[in-house]
Order: C-alpha cells, then sequence, then structure tokens
C-alpha cells in the first residue's frame, strides 16, 4: 500500500516530512507532547487538549486500537497528532476498531514516519509553538505556512465554553446522600466515575452556568473541572468561583479547575515554557511529605511568588522537577485543589486519596 505524503510545518519554520494518518487534509493548532507509554486514546479523548497538536513519545501508537469505554470524552477535539510508527493492525481482542478508522470518523488529521525524538527536543528546547499538518501542501510550503498564520494562540484563547456541556446532566446514585455540583470547564468522564464511585451523585453544569443556577439543586458541594484554553480570560468562571466560596460549601478543583481557583483568590497564572504532559511527574505533599507519582497534562500554571503572598492560601503540593505550585487549599475556606489528574487513567493511582479526601470534607462540614 503506496502512503500519501503528509507535511508539519512549525512556527519557527521548521518542516517536517512524513506520511499521512487519519483523515486527509489540513489543520493546526499548538504542538505539544506527551510522555506517556500508553493510553493514547485517552489523550485524544480528554478535552483539555482541545486545539492542541499532539505528540507522543513512545514509537507505537495504534497497536491496540480503540475502545468504547476508554474515552475521557465523547468525541475528540484535538487539532492533529504526530507518531512515529503507527499501526494499522491492532491485537487487542476486546477492541471495536482500529485507530486509523476512529481518526477518519472524527475527521482528525495525523502525520507518521517522523522522528519524534527529534521533534521532541525541538520543542523542548524551544517551547511549545503553532504547528499545522497537512496532506495538501506536499509541493507548497508557502501557502502552509498562510494557513499556520491562521491558527490562534493558545495564549488569551478561551476555549471551555466550546467544549463544555450545553445542557446539564446527572451521572452516578440519584438516591445518593451526597450531592456534588460539577462545573464542566472539560471535564473527563473519568473523574465524574471516580467521583461516582464513592457514591457521589453529580450534576453536570455548562461552563457559563451561574451560582444561583446550581443552588437550585441545593447541592453538598462543588467541583471545578479541568479543561483547555487559558484561564486568564475566563472571568466568567472566576466570577462564578467567588461566588461559590462565599457559600462555604466545600470545593475540589482539578488543572483548569485548579487555575481557576487560584485566579478567584487573585493569583495570577501563566503561560508554561512547554508545559506538563505524561504520567510519570513527581510531585511532593507538603504535608505529609510524601511524594506520588502523577499524570498530568497543562500549559499553564498558577505563580508561585502571589501564592506565598496570599495570606489565605497553603500551597499543599509541588512538582519536584522544577517547583512549580501543584496543589493549594484555602485556609479560611473548604476549598482544594490540584495541577494534576488524580482519576488518571491509564496511569499511576497515587493521587486517588484526593477524591477521599474530598468526601472526607464533604462529610465535616
Amino acid at each position: 500500500m503506496i502512503k500519501q505524503k503528509a507535511t508539519l510545518l512549525l512556527a519557527d519554520g521548521t518542516v517536517f516530512h512524513g506520511s499521512l494518518i487519519g483523515n486527509p487534509g489540513t489543520n493546526g493548532g499548538e504542538i505539544c507532547f506527551n510522555t506517556g507509554m500508553t493510553g493514547y486514546q485517552e489523550i485524544y479523548t480528554d478535552p483539555s487538549y482541545t486545539g492542541q497538536i499532539i505528540v507522543t513519545t513512545t514509537s507505537h501508537i495504534g497497536n491496540y486500537g480503540v475502545i468504547d469505554e476508554e474515552v475521557e470524552s465523547d468525541h475528540p477535539t484535538i487539532g492533529g497528532i504526530v507518531v512515529n510508527t503507527f499501526s494499522d493492525v491492532y491485537s487487542r481482542l476486546d477492541a471495536s476498531g482500529s485507530l486509523q478508522d476512529y481518526l477518519v470518523k472524527n475527521g482528525i488529521t495525523g502525520i507518521a514516519d517522523i522522528d519524534t525524538r527529534q521533534l521532541v527536543r525541538h520543542l523542548r528546547s524551544k517551547g511549545a509553538m503553532n504547528a499545522i499538518i497537512s496532506s495538501e501542501f506536499e509541493d507548497n510550503l508557502e501557502g502552509l505556512q498562510a494557513e499556520l498564520e491562521k491558527v490562534p494562540n493558545m495564549d488569551g484563547l478561551e476555549l471551555s465554553s466550546t467544549v463544555s456541556t450545553q445542557e446539564p446532566y446527572y451521572f452516578g446514585d440519584e438516591n445518593s446522600s451526597i450531592k456534588v455540583a460539577c462545573m464542566d470547564f472539560g471535564i473527563k468522564k473519568n473523574i465524574l466515575r471516580s467521583l461516582a464511585d464513592r457514591g457521589v451523585y453529580c450534576k453536570v453544569f455548562p461552563a457559563k452556568a451561574t451560582l444561583s443556577e446550581m443552588e437550585e439543586w441545593a447541592p453538598n458541594a462543588y467541583f471545578l473541572s479541568n479543561g483547555p484554553g487559558d484561564p486568564a480570560v475566563m472571568e466568567y468562571a472566576v466570577k462564578t468561583t467567588k461566588d461559590i466560596l462565599e457559600t462555604g460549601k466545600p470545593v475540589f478543583g482539578i488543572c483548569l479547575g485548579h487555575q481557576i481557583l487560584a485566579e478567584s483568590c487573585g493569583i495570577s497564572t501563566y503561560k508554561m515554557h512547554h508545559g506538563h504532559r505524561g504520567l510519570n511527574h513527581p510531585i511532593k505533599n507538603v504535608l505529609t511529605g510524601k511524594s506520588e507519582i502523577t499524570s498530568q497534562n497543562h500549559g499553564f500554571n498558577i505563580t508561585r511568588e502571589d501564592t506565598e503572598k496570599n495570606p489565605d492560601v497553603e500551597i499543599t503540593h509541588v512538582h519536584l522537577n522544577d517547583n512549580t505550585v501543584a496543589g493549594i487549599r484555602l485556609k479560611n475556606k473548604p476549598a482544594f485543589s490540584v495541577q494534576y489528574h488524580p482519576e488518571s487513567s491509564p496511569g499511576p493511582h497515587d493521587s486517588r486519596y484526593l477524591f477521599d479526601d474530598f468526601i472526607s470534607l464533604i462529610n465535616k462540614n
């Protein structure tokens, strides 16, 4: 079978030539890399990756196909994928189909047969940047460059409202005594599963839902979800979070939810050089002195200086690779958050205790 050619062009002018995978066409986004050795389907369906081209550092992608139960959202919203070796053949007996068919079905364009080691080293040095993948501009780099210039920058981009549910929905046991209102900024399904497994009945609200709309349901607590985009331009979410904190009800935030909680406390956020994305990031819980291996996916973080200056906020977790803030809790409110993903699937389970801490906080309140 003759492979169709494809081109990857980075914003700094770097060009890679390879083979088309997925849907023929042209698509761009911010290019980033994930170091996880498994879980490509969960990565591609994580709404936090909306508008991003994902480079997977593990060398073989597609070899175990796709399975309906292992998705984090109804469909992928990524800008494309970049892999070294792509497999149309899958070995998993319970797979529902091939990754190639899944990409075509969802209109995802990708490129294979390039040196992802070289590309990742380049991104690690130069930082995350916009890029574009195309099977249509093989001999026309100027035309491809013109298309790349149309891709919006992630810095200052609000995306959560584009991936959030448009109508509230329920998840879990309706007879449960614990009701949690979940703000959907791009929530992963395994977060809802993790809450439901602990006896929580969830009602998932659109990103721009108001406190009064959520309070009509009389929840016991609130959850602030993960999601894509720049938290600094999400004034609507920051305002609602401030309103939630005034109720005195417990609050738990993950990833973007962590950043929104920080912004609501006057702590600024910033865009990282290349972000944290993978399944093996070391975190220290400074309250217990214990370390945990975590799954992470974020390109923004909260400012340590602002956090340390805030008398009402305490740093609870730090990233051991670069000493960035990875968790906070409020001293004057029953609220806490982390920058990583305790619900990781696949990935380490070291941080699952955070869901138990949330339940304990609800029961004490």
